[in-house]
């Protein structure tokens, strides 16, 4: 038994933010507990080591949904952090705010002063941009953003031209004024290293004394009495305790983690509950609920000249570019080579970009599995303002026993023709003249693949999870609503939920970035202060998106 001012449960991309700065006054005395353990792996720490922490059961929970109904009945893989630093110690470091309507969309939602003017001051609070600060970027925040190796393979800069002469605008800064465009892509890397919230936030805090962190603690319930949180019930191995709080409980077990800990307490869908044999302690239907993902596939092509990092997979390559990391922390080593990307809108109609391009040169699957055996190199691309919507869905009292997921991808006929969008505008992007002297012919979908059916058969079999869960405990105030605009859950006193899991809607990017922003402004609302005054700055739209695809 012990006693604490705050309890945050979930050492992520949200809870090492909150730990920091609730920490930060010595008055304050905090407890931070990590089902997972160390962040000091050599794979989590190298950039291009990306794919072994994410399906390493070790340093991820490695989830699966149910048979997806609209996906041929696929399981599709849903790895989170379960590690120091969440996912933010396993992702694919790509660092997208967003579009500021994304945020602007939330306040729509019900979310009263989380429009993209306000959320931008903490943007840029918790990033050191590389470039140095300017109106839409911060240079004294914890996180190192830059673009890796300035994209020194030739194939980065192809794609942006070929984009341009597709009569795309080109955008040098896709988290500033412009987001809609083909430019540079940014990575939370600093010096070579992965710039992980536990590197950042935690690491040079971990000596306070009025912070605990206990790791390998698995969270089975919130303490309530008479609708108020008093502390949380934990486990590690088989030692169960208790830790109570004089203040707040607050959860930042993200989007699968967070809204089964609330219905494991009691909290949640009374029928959900009942079928989980769990007791209701306060009926609030939208747990779990909301629930959206991104989508993605690759499109693959050969191509004619050997720069691909298709010759740098053998074991005498790998161990060059390791031993190179080691060394200086350079190289390929240090970047997760996803150095140039876009942003477009699918069709008329759209107000602001819903693909995402993600470009690599390389053949071969995110997870490293399996790559093409010559030169290639493809673009990950996915029709990111999905209609369709989920659930997280507790099956039982039991905390060890995880909840159902159930994404629905591609229920919504919109995504399904935003995916056939993805397929037609990417070959027009490749086949320009500025991939004239590489590219050599299409891998994947395949040049047979054409019809509406046939891109929905190909889609339905090749999309893969971009690994972007999200609004399972939306903010808000509607029916589904599970916290309000201070991050406070409904109907319960002291417990907050602060990560992505309260987003209303997902926005158009991957979502580390605003998951941190969400956690640095929530701090702030938790601890009283004033929000950073915000200057209002421009934000670039087409002008004729009603009419004109681009």
């Amino acid at each position: 038994m012990s006693e604490f001012d705050y309890i945050i449960v979930g050492a992520g991309s949200a809870g090492c933010v909150l730990a920091n700065r609730l920490s930060a006054d010595p008055s304050n005395k905090v407890l931070l507990l990590e089902t997972g353990g160390s962040d000091k792996s050599i794979f989590i720490k190298m950039p291009t080591a990306l794919s072994i922490p994410m399906n390493t059961k070790k340093y991820a929970w490695q989830f699966h949904s149910e048979p997806e109904p609209f996906l041929d009945n696929r399981e599709m893989h849903c790895p989170r952090g379960k590690v120091l630093g969440g996912s933010s110690s396993i992702n694919g470091m790509v660092y997208v705010r967003g579009h500021a309507k994304d945020f602007d969309e939330w306040q729509e939602h019900g979310a009263e002063g989380w429009d993209y003017q306000a959320c931008l001051p903490y943007f840029k609070k918790a990033e050191t941009w590389y470039k140095g600060d300017n109106s839409y970027r911060g240079s004294q925040g914890e996180l190192g953003v830059n673009n890796g190796n300035e994209m020194k393979n030739p194939l980065y800069r192809a794609f942006i031209k070929a984009g341009e002469q597709a009569g795309y605008p080109v955008t040098d800064d896709y988290n500033g004024e412009q987001q809609e465009g083909f430019g540079p892509m940014h990575m939370t890397v600093k010096d070579g290293v992965r710039s992980s919230t536990s590197r950042e936030y935690l690491d040079p805090i971990k000596s306070r004394a009025n912070l605990t962190i206990v790791t390998g603690a698995l969270v089975t319930q919130v303490l309530l009495k008479d609708k108020k949180a008093t502390g949380v019930a934990y486990r590690i191995g088989n030692k169960n305790s208790e830790a109570h709080c004089r203040k707040e409980v607050i959860l930042s077990a993200g989007p699968i983690g967070s809204p089964h800990i609330l219905q494991l307490s009691g909290i949640g869908d009374a029928e959900v509950l009942k079928n989980a044999g769990v007791e209701l302690k306060h009926e609030l239907p939208g747990v779990g609920k909301n629930l959206q993902d991104h989508l993605e596939f690759y499109f693959q092509y050969k191509c004619q000249q050997p720069i691909t990092l298709n010759g740098e997979l053998d074991l005498l390559s790998k161990a060059k570019i390791g031993s190179q990391w080691l060394l200086n922390r350079s190289g390929l080593g240090s970047t997760n080579h996803f150095e140039s990307c876009a942003f477009i809108r699918s069709k008329a109609g759209v107000e602001w970009p819903d693909i995402q391009y993600h470009f690599l040169p390389a053949a071969i699957r995110y997870d490293g599995k399996k790559a093409f055996s010559g030169h290639g190199f493809q673009v990950h691309v996915g029709h990111n303002k999905p209609k369709s919507r989920g659930a997280v869905t507790l099956q039982s009292s039991d905390p060890s026993v995880p909840p159902k997921i159930q994404f629905n991808y591609l229920q919504h006929a919109d995504d399904i023709e935003g995916f056939r969008a993805c397929v037609r505008l990417t070959r027009e992007i490749i086949s320009q003249p500025a991939f004239d002297q590489f590219r050599d012919g299409e891998i994947q979908p395949g040049e047979h693949i054409q019809s509406d059916e046939e891109i929905d058969a190909f889609v339905r079999q090749a999309v893969e999870s971009a690994y972007h869960p999200s609004c399972s405990c939306k903010m808000g105030e509607d029916e589904l609503a599970v916290v309000n605009s201070k991050t406070q859950v409904h109907g319960i006193d002291g417990l907050r939920v602060v990560d992505s899991s309260i987003f209303p809607t997902i926005p158009n990017g991957n979502l580390n970035a605003p998951t941190i922003m969400v956690a640095e402004k929530a701090a702030d609302m938790i601890l009283g202060k004033s929000a950073p005054t915000a200057h209002p700055v421009a934000v670039a739209s087409s002008q004729d998106w009603q009419t004109a695809q681009r």
